[in-house]
C-alpha cells in the first residue's frame, strides 16, 4: 500500500489535502498521472501545505459553478420523438450523446460523461436521468420518450 496526497476530490476516496492510502497500481497508473494526487513524502507535504489556500479556492469555485449548472439542469426537460414498435421497443436507442445534445439545444452544455444513464433507453417513457457534476452534486434532468405520429 502506497500513502498519497490527494490533489483533487476523487469520488470513493477523499477530498483534496486528505492523506490516504491505496494500493500502489491505482497510484502509479491513474492517480498521479492525472495529477490528482501527490507521494506522501515529507517533502510534498510541505509543499502541499504551501499550496493549500489555492487548492481549497480551487475548489470552491468548481463546487460554486457545479451548484449553478445543478439549477439549469434540474430546469430543463428534453423530449424525443422516435419510431417505435408497438410494444413500445425503440427501432434505435436514446443515449448519453443524444441527452448531451438536446441539453445544449436548451443552453447548458456538459459534457456526455457525466451523464449516468446506465444503459441506453429503449423504451418509451418518461425518465429521470442523473448528471454528476461532482462527488455529492447530481442534479436530474427529465427526459420524456415518445412515439412519431
Amino acid at each position: 500500500m502506497v500513502r498519497i496526497i490527494l490533489m483533487k476530490d476523487v469520488d470513493n476516496l477523499g477530498q483534496t489535502g486528505d492523506v490516504v492510502t491505496v494500493k500502489p497500481g491505482y497510484a502509479r497508473n491513474y492517480l498521479l498521472p492525472q495529477g490528482a494526487a501527490l507521494e506522501a513524502t515529507a517533502a510534498n507535504l510541505r509543499r502541499f501545505e504551501e499550496e493549500r489556500d489555492h487548492l481549497v479556492d480551487r475548489s470552491t469555485r468548481v463546487l460554486d459553478k457545479a451548484s449553478a449548472l445543478a439549477g439549469d439542469i434540474e430546469s430543463k426537460s428534453l423530449s424525443f420523438t422516435v419510431k417505435a414498435g408497438e410494444d413500445g421497443r425503440l427501432f434505435g436507442s436514446v443515449t448519453a450523446s443524444d441527452i448531451a445534445a438536446g441539453l445544449a439545444e436548451q443552453g447548458v452544455e456538459i459534457d456526455r460523461h457525466l451523464i449516468q444513464l446506465g444503459e441506453p433507453i429503449k423504451q418509451l417513457g418518461t425518465y429521470e436521468v442523473t448528471v454528476r457534476l461532482a462527488a455529492n452534486i447530481q442534479p436530474a434532468v427529465k427526459v420524456s420518450v415518445v412515439p412519431e405520429a
